[in-house]
């Protein structure tokens, strides 16, 4: 009876085994033949700009909110920055300075000091007038025998003396007439204009601290808050541009055969529930790094990932950053 019982439920063990592995078989045959349908997902994406400045400051006003839309042009923060209020009251006096410098050197002298180089340089001619006349006298004397060699040579030192005297007060007299000279005054307009120069660049630094839209768009997200201080080139903002919008998805190089550069497809976005048409755009090796499957265990190559990005054909409405894009293996 013994040896009966273990034959017998070693037959029910088989037969019960069997049966188990006829149903598994069967509901794998049933199951695959009703597989839900595999996808590859993505998500939409949108351009994306930084708002920043080119001054370091404090954050005076914000005057958005995170989600408002903006236009290009319009204003988005101000900042505060009174280092560059100083230096602008430094570079409009330097500018004052170099102006007022420039138009003495381009106008010259002034007209009472003309009129007394002009009456310096009368009053010389005058003197060599007397020294000449005094001279010629003496020489005839000195020719006739009446003076000695010492006069004449007395009155003609003073009568040389005189006419350097002259041509000095004359110089005087044409270089207050004429001004300064030209190398003079091209230095003096020189420092005028970058005098100036500097002025305006300082003005475009405050021109910075007034932060604008560059294009249209959405705040998607606002970094410091108001009292905050920023340095050259903080990021305060960022504003999507909702009309720039694509999909991105990373597919593996074996799911490609129908994807090429301008070919376009269908996908699913389940946030709107309904399928949108898309062009591909850009296809781009992601690198060692990104996700990749071997074709065997002992692989003889291995299948690399892609990232493929595809712009929707016309625009969807209400598809926003973020949202997830199906598409069917």
């Amino acid at each position: 009876m013994d040896n009966r019982s273990q034959r017998l439920n070693i037959v029910l063990s088989l037969v019960c085994f069997a049966i188990v592995i006829a149903v598994v078989c069967i509901v794998g045959i049933v199951t695959s033949r009703h597989e839900e349908p595999e996808f590859v997902q993505g998500q939409a994406e949108a351009s994306e700009y930084r708002v920043s400045s080119k001054v370091p400051g404090r954050i005076a006003r914000i005057l958005v909110q995170e989600g408002q839309q903006v236009k290009a042009g319009d204003t988005l923060a101000i900042l505060d920055t009174p280092d560059i209020d100083a230096k602008l009251a430094q570079a409009e006096a330097v500018r004052t300075a170099a102006t007022a410098q420039n138009a003495k050197a381009q106008k010259g002298a002034r007209e009472e000091q003309i009129q007394g180089a002009y009456e310096l340089w009368q009053k010389a001619k005058a003197g060599l007038d007397i020294y000449e006349k005094s001279y010629r006298r003496v020489e005839n004397l000195f020719q006739q025998g009446v003076v000695s060699e010492q006069k004449r040579d007395e009155a003609k030192a003073q009568y040389d003396a005189a006419i350097a005297t002259e041509k000095a007060a004359k110089s005087q007299y044409d270089m207050a007439v004429n001004g300064a000279e030209k190398e003079v005054r091209e230095m003096a307009a020189a420092q005028m204009h970058q005098a100036e120069g500097v002025v305006a660049e300082v003005n475009a630094y405050i021109e910075e601290t007034t932060l604008l839209a560059t294009l249209d768009g959405e705040v998607s997200e606002i970094f410091p808050m108001v009292g905050e201080l920023v340095g050259t080139g903080a990021p305060i903002m960022n504003v999507a541009v909702m009309d720039d919008m694509w999909t991105t998805f990373n597919v593996r190089e074996d799911l490609l055969t129908e994807m090429t550069v301008g070919s376009e497809f269908e996908a699913y976005v389940p946030a709107l529930d309904r399928n949108i048409q898309v062009k591909v755009t850009y296809m781009r090796d992601l690198g060692s790094y990104a996700a990749w499957k071997a074709t065997k265990v002992k692989g003889q190559y291995d299948l690399k990932t892609f990232e493929v990005r595809a712009v929707p054909t016309e625009k969807v409405e209400n598809l926003r950053p973020g949202m997830t894009v199906l598409i069917r293996k």
